[in-house]
């Protein structure tokens, strides 16, 4: 199915539209001739030859997207977004909406498990308010962004304007220029908004075309009945709005959240400044699938940290073609699993930079 291209759909041209178009065409190849070379290092360290496994792959991929065979991962960067999402009014969550602005407190208050694990891979975290449903107390910790006061009910029209979304996204590139300055080498995305894994499934199901029911799991751990009546509301919402799968923005806009527009943008940026994007779950899954939908370019700088229980987040990994680093059944959200990524693909770094070749350790090569 061809795309409508994004900035031909647009009544003007705007300067957020004009950013993104400029974000994308900067999303080049990564260097094969640097991954050919980090191959032939990895081939001749001490071990028998491929016996790492996947960890040499990503330190190849790593030395690709950098551009040098000895890349280093020291500045860490988790961007967690929140926003709320006006479809919870319609009983498809079992926590409150409330339950958002005070996740990000504790976010600000370093409690959460984000938290933990980012302190764990020595990783900062950035907490973004995309859209949160209420006045958030000003507090250094936390990065006013706000597009609106949380979505509106997709169950009832669409969740935000075709202009939002664009906010949204050109919203989420400029909080990662604006880290730049600080340093970056890699970049993880989480997310916070207690509805949002009913946007997500609407998402994947628009874009992706399959049945509703198998991109629609239990969210916050909501029961058989609930369940049901969540799969309902999406469909109601996906007839109501007739999410355009050919123009991501549309669909964005229909069925989506604020920070799932901010995610989209974080990942194009990301892939723009060649630093590799670890993805959480699935919420952070949906918005990789409409980035890679915008440009599929960008899947060369994307890891799937892992496979969500959300049942719909396989289908977002199948169709992007990413396979996940492991497999913990996780389904926090917040960045929890980029945070273990991160962990990961800093280790594949170390072996390349760090591990002596069969020649520098004087030991025999296989016979």
């Amino acid at each position: 199915m061809e795309r409508i291209n994004l900035f031909d759909k647009l009544r003007v041209d705007t300067e957020p539209c004009r950013s993104i178009k400029e974000t994308i065409s900067k999303i080049k190849p990564i260097n094969k001739e640097v991954m050919k070379k980090a191959r032939e290092r990895l081939d001749n360290l001490t071990k028998p030859l491929g016996s790492l496994g996947r960890i040499e792959e990503i330190a190849e991929r790593i030395s690709g997207i950098k551009g040098h065979l000895t890349p280093v991962i020291k500045q860490k960067v988790i961007f967690i977004l929140a926003g709320d999402h006006g479809v919870v009014a319609e009983g498809v969550s079992a926590y409150p909406v409330e339950v958002t602005a005070q996740m990000v407190y504790n976010f600000a208050g370093g409690g959460a498990g984000i938290n933990v694990l980012a302190r764990h891979v020595g990783a900062r975290i950035i907490v973004v308010d995309m859209g949160v449903a209420t006045d958030l107390e000003p507090r250094p910790e936390i990065v006013n962004k706000k597009v609106a006061y949380g979505t509106k009910n997709i169950a009832r029209g669409p969740a935000m304007s075709y202009e939002q979304a664009i906010q949204s996204i050109k919203t989420g590139m400029e909080l990662v220029e604006d880290e730049l300055s600080r340093g970056v080498d890699i970049i993880g995305t989480g997310d916070m908004g207690i509805g949002n894994t009913t946007s997500s499934s609407a998402i994947t199901a628009a874009i992706t075309g399959t049945d509703v029911r198998e991109v629609t799991g239990r969210g916050t751990g909501i029961d058989d009945a609930i369940l049901e009546h969540k799969i309902e509301v999406i469909r109601q919402a996906l007839e109501i709005n007739q999410p355009n799968p050919r123009d991501l923005i549309d669909t964005l806009a229909k069925v989506g959240g604020f920070e799932i527009g901010g995610l989209v943008g974080v990942i194009l940026a990301g892939a723009a400044h060649q630093l590799p994007v670890v993805l959480d779950g699935f919420i952070v899954g949906a918005a990789g699938l409409i980035a890679y939908s915008l440009a599929p370019q960008v899947k060369d700088y994307l890891f799937a940290a892992h496979c969500s229980v959300e049942r719909g987040h396989k289908i977002i990994l199948d169709k992007m073609g990413l396979e996940p680093l492991f497999d913990l059944e996780l389904r926090l959200g917040e960045g929890t699993g980029a945070a273990l990524g991160i962990g990961i693909i800093e280790a594949a770094t170390k072996i390349l930079n760090e591990m002596a070749t069969f020649e520098e350790a004087s030991v025999s090569k296989k016979l």
